[in-house]
């Protein structure tokens, strides 16, 4: 019975892919570096493998590349609002190093995309005039970020009763369990 959860969350990840105005397509991510509070961002999920490698892109010069050379656990919140399903989660981070992977990468990406990583200053930075940001031409700070998904938290809000399972992903497995909602 669990496992029809799992297959929902699943397919319903996947479909941030696929489905353009789907609401898992943008999501919300967690890090933590030195500091005691954790950061939220919002990121557009690019891809998602067979087995959930979730994986998003940035500009390499971000707080959340800072806060992933200290500490590479992070966490996703995503929530489908037609169908009151809420997942949280859990994983590791990795800084894809593969110059192959990210010069593909790159060249499928849309011109007018290409800006969001090649500013002149690094995002977060002050600036006097949003119409006058510049650019660099003959580089970028493009970075893909695979997350390896741990522990996903399932919450469907629904009545009689809530559902709320968690799946845990031990050697190469995910098991799943029922929670008090």
């Amino acid at each position: 019975m669990i496992d029809s959860f799992f297959e929902e969350l699943n397919s319903e990840i996947k479909k941030g892919i696929s489905e353009r105005a789907h609401p898992f397509r943008f999501i919300t991510m967690a890090t933590v570096g030195n500091e005691t509070i954790a950061r939220l961002r919002t990121v557009v999920l690019r891809e998602v493998s067979e087995d959930l490698l979730l994986t998003i892109y940035t500009d390499s010069r971000t707080q959340k590349i800072k806060h992933l050379a200290v500490n590479n656990q992070v966490s996703f919140l995503l929530y489908h609002p037609e169908k009151l399903l809420q997942l949280k989660v859990e994983g590791t981070a990795e800084i894809v190093t593969d110059n192959g992977r990210l010069s593909k990468t790159w060249k499928n990406i849309q011109p007018n995309s290409r800006k969001d990583y090649i500013t002149h200053t690094s995002p977060g930075s002050s600036l006097k005039n949003p119409d006058h940001v510049e650019y660099v031409e003959d580089e970028n700070y493009f970075t893909i970020i695979d997350i390896v998904p741990t522990k996903i938290e399932y919450l469907k809000l629904q009545r009689p009763n809530h559902i709320r399972a968690v799946f845990k992903k031990d050697d190469g497995d995910w098991n799943g369990e029922f929670l008090v909602p």
